[in-house]
């Protein structure tokens, strides 16, 4: 394992690396989750209990991929704002909501998820799909999430988790070890984005600490739900 860079310096890193391969940052996130991605934004987005007319907020939005799910589900009536400091990443968002349905609900901006530019009580729901991993502090952003978010309105995270069942978690570890950072190199060019993967992982709360952690932030109705044998967590509570 290779030493993270430190909360003082992790943004900075962070918003560098993920313009650096924010161009295959998609093709990646496909392969290495052998296409389940897309049936996990849906679950994270039921889970935030969408209604059309809704506005909703989806942080840390990289590429816009789960922006445009929530779109789907809050319908013509409804908006998503799109938050990343990626500017990189933002552009591809742009590129990929252009050939969207309903790009006319979605709003793009650049922004920072540690102090969010909305007032309280803004969005019905607020989501983070592969994002508190990379925030300087997770519960600053949970605050600001449940800060945003209407009484009632759902936080949901959809992020890497750690599986328990013995055989299956030595497997999941030596996947994150050995071919996650070869395929970073391999696809990307860049096997130090991959290898942060793979130790981000490692650091990051388990997902029953991460339900106790939005609890601590100010959430009621706090759960997880396991994706994929607990490799992949959807986190939620509720304000």
């Amino acid at each position: 394992m290779t030493k993270l860079p430190e909360k003082n310096e992790k943004a900075a890193y962070v918003e560098d690396m993920f313009n650096s391969i924010a161009t295959r940052y998609d093709l990646l996130n496909t392969l290495m989750s052998l296409g389940l991605d897309k049936s996990w934004r849906k679950i994270a987005v039921k889970r935030a209990e969408v209604s059309l007319g809704d506005r909703a907020l989806d942080i840390c939005c990289g590429t816009g991929m789960l922006t445009m799910e929530l779109a789907r589900g809050v319908g013509s009536e409804g908006a998503v704002t799109g938050l990343d400091f990626s500017e990189n990443m933002l552009k591809v968002a742009k590129d990929n909501i252009s050939q969207f349905a309903h790009q006319g609900n979605i709003t793009l901006i650049q922004g920072d998820a540690m102090k969010l530019p909305f007032d309280d009580n803004s969005f019905n729901c607020v989501t983070v799909g592969w994002g508190l991993r990379n925030v300087p502090s997770i519960m600053q952003v949970l605050k600001e999430m449940q800060r945003v978010v209407k009484p009632g309105g759902k936080v949901v995270s959809l992020d890497m988790a750690k599986p328990t069942a013995p055989v299956f978690k030595q497997g999941y570890w030596l996947y994150f070890d050995k071919l996650v950072p070869l395929m970073g190199k391999l696809w990307a060019g860049k096997k130090s984005a991959y290898q942060y993967l793979n130790d981000s992982t490692r650091e990051f709360p388990a997902q029953g600490e991460l339900a106790r952690m939005f609890a601590q932030a100010g959430l009621k109705e706090t759960d997880y739900h396991n994706l994929l044998g607990g490799v992949v967590a959807v986190v939620e509570g509720r304000k």
